[in-house]
């Protein structure tokens, strides 16, 4: 298992391969389809969220409001990252994000930006949301909640030994394309 503590350096992201299990510590922000289409239309990032050497989450999480007024996170899992091809590559290079977490994989303009401009893509463990919360030690803030709705907010989260694996790295490989590509020429094979 690799440590990572944000914020990530390029040379931490370009030393990761596909394969890689790794253990993330520090800042996450979510951010799914809205938030994907308004920055990849020019909308800008409010001043608490800097992305840059930082880690994207492809999720939705479940909050639910303490008596104090802060927010618990009662689950966290990954959402499909697929939806987020046609904007990924651009954020990427325009935000300096070096980590994405999702679930699925991507297509090759996000893996052509992984390579390009020292990203990865980490798979996070679906269907293990209520797991996942338990690695948010704090949620630090809200972005976007009442524009987008609470799925779709920019949520700011505290985390330690969020587990994920590295499915496509900075070096131009993608696990996702290379099962695809096998499992096709094992099913040709029986044709």
């Amino acid at each position: 298992m690799i440590s990572l503590q944000t914020p990530l350096s390029e040379s931490q992201i370009r030393a990761l391969r596909v394969g890689d299990e790794v253990s993330l510590t520090g800042v996450v922000y979510t951010g799914r389809d809205m938030v994907h289409k308004y920055l990849y239309e020019g909308g800008q990032l409010p001043s608490g969220v800097d992305l840059r050497d930082g880690v994207l989450y492809h999720c939705g999480p479940v909050m639910l409001r303490e008596p104090d007024g802060s927010w618990r996170c009662a689950a966290a899992g990954p959402t499909t990252s697929a939806r987020e091809e046609p904007y990924q590559a651009e954020i990427i290079r325009k935000f300096g994000v070096r980590a994405i977490i999702g679930k699925g994989g991507m297509g090759a303009r996000t893996l052509g930006a992984c390579k390009e401009y020292g990203a990865v893509y980490l798979h996070a463990v679906g269907g293990a949301a209520q797991v996942l919360a338990e690695c948010v030690r704090r949620v630090r803030g809200v972005y976007f909640l009442e524009e987008f709705g609470a799925p779709e907010a920019i949520w700011v989260l505290e985390v330690s030994d969020f587990p994920a694996v590295v499915t496509m790295d900075a070096h131009g490989r993608s696990l996702h394309d290379e099962i695809y590509e096998r499992s096709r020429s094992e099913l040709l094979k029986r044709l």
